[in-house]
């Protein structure tokens, strides 16, 4: 895999792994920011006080995750998209002793390059057909 789109795999690689440690700084740091999401909760766009309540406070958490299929496309020098397939456990925050649920998306994230180094601007995801 060529250096740049390893980079950018790794980024977010790194990101997801922020929100299963619930790392809210660590997902700041490579958030645009105003940044925007689509997802079945609809289109919202958040600064990064708005990503900190939903990281901190929303009702569910990401307690694991497998990215798979992963693309990279650079449409030019300072903009890369990615496109995945993930599968992620999901559970309600505060109840560590519930067995969570499954999910399978499939994912895109825009990343752009700033002064300040590669952050994403826009993910969307979109319910998936479960893979056995």
């Amino acid at each position: 895999m060529p250096t740049a789109s390893k980079t950018l795999v790794d980024l977010e690689t790194k990101f997801w792994q922020s929100m299963v440690d619930q790392d809210t700084p660590a997902a700041l740091a490579m958030l645009n920011e105003p940044a925007m999401m689509v997802s079945s909760h609809g289109a919202m766009k958040f600064d990064h006080a708005g990503y900190r309540r939903m990281a901190e406070q929303g009702p569910m958490v990401i307690t694991s995750f497998e990215l798979s299929d992963m693309e990279v496309v650079f449409p030019n020098d300072t903009t890369a998209i990615l496109t995945y397939h993930v599968k992620q456990e999901v559970a309600s925050r505060g109840d560590g002793d519930v067995e969570g649920a499954t999910q399978e998306m499939n994912d895109t994230s825009t990343w752009v390059q700033t002064a300040g180094g590669w952050r994403c601007v826009m993910h969307t995801e979109t319910p998936s057909e479960v893979r056995h």
